[in-house]
């Protein structure tokens, strides 16, 4: 009679690796996108010295770098940075205010959703370079008018965020809560808002991207001042490193204001499980 082994049959693989393991040998995501950089920084400077594209079209990586550290060093490309900065402040804070107190209300009333609905959908897709006659009737080629594109493009991104999160509230809860006597205010202080809060900083962020690209558009074709009028500027001038540089300006700017736009959303949902979660990972 032979004995039986009580040990488990081996499957012939090897255990996965612990999460302590895979946490050690992961790359940081801030190294990686450095990387990414200095790769099209490289990819771009191969390209114009191998000859492919004319120089006096597209200059090399390095030229345009060097008149960025150039004009960086003048007084007038950090008044158009400032001009720029705050023209997206306002914009995507009054868009983001009248969003948020307009969706809490709409989106708390079944009524409104439904009688809001197709008119939401209508103004939704007009893309807002279609107002660029209206805006510069009204204010000319003043800050307003700018103002005025970034204000529509990005309320409408944060508006629906904020439908969606006051949707979500869990209907359980919301009947509790009318149970118990809470007020509307009540409500919206202690059940929808903590539930809408992550919908809400999607909005913000989608709303401070598209508000940027807004800015830059505006000043671009309305003027009026700014980078986008300064890349104008540069353009007509045949000033192409500097054009150049301007455009890169404007990808810093974008990277900055992502950065400071997720440390934001981090700080105000950190009590969230989706935040938990990345900080542990």
């Amino acid at each position: 009679m032979t004995p039986t082994s009580s040990a488990p049959p081996s499957t012939g693989t090897a255990p996965p690796p612990s999460r302590s393991r895979r946490r050690g040998t992961a790359v940081p995501s801030g190294l990686l996108g450095a990387a990414g950089i200095a790769g099209f920084l490289v990819t771009w400077e191969l390209v114009v010295r191998s000859g492919l594209v004319e120089p006096q079209y597209l200059p090399a990586a390095s030229t345009v770098l060097a008149e960025l550290a150039s004009i960086a060093t003048t007084a007038a490309f950090w008044e158009a940075v400032g001009w720029t900065l705050r023209t997206w402040a306002i914009g995507l804070a009054v868009s983001g205010a009248a969003a948020i107190v307009l969706g809490l209300v709409i989106g708390s009333s079944r009524f409104l959703r439904r009688a809001t609905h197709s008119t939401v959908e209508f103004l939704r897709p007009i893309p807002s370079v279609a107002l660029i006659p209206l805006a510069v009737l009204l204010y000319g080629t003043s800050m307003q008018a700018t103002l005025l594109l970034v204000v529509y493009a990005a309320f409408w991104q944060v508006l629906i965020q904020v439908l969606y999160g006051v949707g979500d509230v869990d209907p359980v809860a919301d009947d509790t809560a009318r149970s118990y006597g809470l007020g509307w205010t009540a409500r919206v202080r202690y059940l929808v808002w903590p539930s809408a809060l992550p919908y809400v900083m999607t909005g913000v962020r989608l709303g401070a991207a598209v508000a940027l690209i807004l800015t830059i558009t505006g000043e671009l074709v309305i003027g009026g001042g700014g980078v986008g009028t300064q890349i104008a500027l540069a353009q007509s001038g045949g000033a192409v490193p500097e054009m150049y540089a301007l455009v890169v300006t404007t990808g810093l700017i974008g990277v900055a204001i992502n950065l400071l736009v997720r440390a934001v959303e981090r700080r105000a949902l950190r009590w969230h499980v989706s935040v938990r979660r990345e900080a542990v990972a």
